[in-house]
């Protein structure tokens, strides 16, 4: 089987660490490998995450996060 066969057409929350900030953009069409998770995205979907991420538009909605430290 291919890489073809096992990307599937889904909606992903596309997530990143910008300046300290985690920042969040729902329902980003995506194709995703079914076996391991990871997500192709198209160049005209990544142009507007880039668009929205540095034009500053505001939010949906603010979210608080939970900090842990990984202590070995």
């Amino acid at each position: 089987m291919n890489n073809e066969e096992q990307l599937v057409e889904k909606y992903v929350t596309y997530s990143l660490e910008l300046n300290g900030k985690f920042i969040l953009i729902e329902n980003v069409p995506a194709r995703v490998n079914e076996e391991t998770g990871e997500q192709f995205f198209a160049p005209s979907t990544v142009m507007l995450l880039q668009k929205i991420i540095l034009d500053g538009q505001e939010p949906k909605r603010v979210i608080q996060t939970p900090v842990y430290s990984y202590a070995a």
